[in-house]
């Protein structure tokens, strides 16, 4: 069984929430990466996103674009980051850990040698944002291979046919972008996710997680209501834009207390 499958099998036997925190790898410098990846977890983090460093975020807002900056300024790339999962299961082998990025500096590399070494490294699942389910078929072959999870991404505008479409391909988890939008936009309908929610789990049993618009205490409940996961990115992104890399780490470390708490209000 893949480490995601069994978190998530854990936490619905605990009748708890997963906290999936996103982080980029190797802002704003590579040496913070894995040290706050072991403090996240150690405050209440259950499943890992690590972010892959590119150029052309598209489908991210300004604090994870400016992460993506910061992080290939300090020279961090793509077998950078999977480095820094291999560090990291040094210590821990027990959290799940998904790879996010983008579909090009996968296909540069090659999807056998990146999925061979990201497997290596101790890599549960990669989603990659701009590759849909029509055309994810030859990488499916090669992590289906490795026993490695490919998360795919809804959102408030996909088809009843869409969602039957991703939910035959998915593993791992089905990521809901709850909003229309990039990462880190400001307004949650929390009634119309949770709703889109009831209407994806209808047809799968795969857990189910949202993102964006997860910022607080507050929306994180709200929405761990009705998801088997909540996902927060930019909350956590946006303490390194501004402060430095001590502070940010605490502050970060400080947030995920807060969002873990208030999930754990749900049980």
């Amino acid at each position: 069984m893949s480490r995601l499958a069994t978190r998530f099998g854990t936490l619905k036997s605990q009748q708890r929430k997963a906290l999936v925190s996103y982080v980029m790898a190797g802002d704003p410098h590579p040496q913070v990466t894995v040290p706050l990846l072991h403090q996240m977890v150690e405050a209440g983090v259950d499943v890992i996103e690590l972010g892959l460093p590119f150029s052309d975020p598209m489908a991210d807002g300004p604090v994870i674009a400016l992460a993506a900056e910061r992080a290939l300024a300090a020279g961090t790339n793509t077998l950078d980051a999977l480095n820094m999962v291999k560090e990291f299961r040094k210590n821990d082998t027990e959290t799940p850990v998904v790879l996010m990025g983008y579909l090009n500096p996968v296909e540069v590399i090659g999807y056998e040698k990146f999925v061979a070494y990201a497997n290596e490294c101790g890599v549960d699942g990669v989603l990659l944002v701009d590759l849909p389910p029509e055309e994810a078929k030859d990488l499916d072959e090669v992590l289906k291979k490795y026993d490695m999870d490919q998360i795919f991404l809804l959102a408030p505008t996909s088809t009843d046919e869409r969602i039957q479409h991703v939910v035959k391909q998915a593993t791992g988890f089905i990521y809901y972008v709850s909003l229309k939008g990039v990462t880190g936009a400001a307004t949650l309908d929390v009634a119309e996710a949770a709703a889109r929610i009831q209407k994806i789990k209808s047809y799968t049993d795969v857990p189910v997680g949202v993102g964006f618009g997860i910022s607080d205490a507050a929306s994180a409940k709200a929405m761990g209501v009705a998801a088997d996961a909540v996902i927060v990115g930019s909350a956590f992104v946006k303490q390194f834009a501004n402060l430095a890399p001590e502070q940010a780490v605490i502050e970060t470390v400080n947030k995920v207390k807060e969002l873990r708490a208030a999930l754990d209000e749900l049980v």
